[in-house]
């Protein structure tokens, strides 16, 4: 008698725990099974690449209404080189860390993952995130630069080739900095937005 009581005891067990796993089979499918959300990550890239071309074109108007051509002094080129610097730090921080932020926020919810791989897959997004949309604007970018330096060609002659090059690497070099700073922006921020999402 006892036998049979605990032999329907597991019977019962085991369809009990059947319905369960069948429900949590259920749950994870309506959450999302995939590491990777693509359509979260566009998004973000999108906007990141809009809201920095905006910041980029912003940050051009007003440096050339508050710079006169005809008055170049070399401190006056050097202030412009720092604000270039700055203005192109905050445009990558702002642009990278919105990015990041909506392809968290976008992403499905990954209900049956360690917190630890959630983080990482966050992180991620992120990153993914900075790189379309950094690929997206230097492709813009370069049809624009290509366009207006062939109009330019021939212009710059003698020890100005020089100074150009020698601003070119400058700029190239903190160029490189900038996009460090806003890989990891985008990475931290899809993070923050990956927390909210799940919260």
């Amino acid at each position: 008698m006892e036998k049979e009581s605990v032999m329907s005891d597991i019977n019962t067990g085991s369809k009990a725990l059947g319905m369960h796993s069948a429900a949590a089979s259920v749950n994870d499918a309506q959450v999302g099974d995939k590491a990777v959300s693509w359509a979260a990550i566009f998004a973000g890239a999108t906007g990141a690449a809009a809201l920095s071309l905006l910041l980029l074109i912003l940050g051009a108007g007003l440096g050339f209404s508050t710079v006169s051509p005809w008055a170049m002094d070399s401190s006056s080129t050097t202030r412009i080189g720092f604000a270039a610097i700055m203005w192109l730090s905050f445009t990558q921080l702002a642009a990278s860390g919105m990015g990041g932020y909506l392809a968290g926020r976008l992403r499905t919810r990954w209900a049956a993952v360690h917190t630890d791989e959630v983080y990482f897959r966050d992180t991620a997004h992120g990153f993914l995130t900075w790189a379309v949309a950094s690929l997206l604007t230097v492709m813009v970018l370069t049809s624009v630069l290509g366009s207006v330096l062939g109009m330019a060609d021939g212009v710059i002659e003698g020890s100005a080739t020089d100074d150009a090059r020698k601003a070119s690497a400058y700029g190239a070099l903190w160029m490189f900095v900038t996009l460090l700073v806003g890989a990891f922006a985008a990475s931290l921020m899809a993070v923050f937005g990956g927390r909210q999402r799940d919260a």
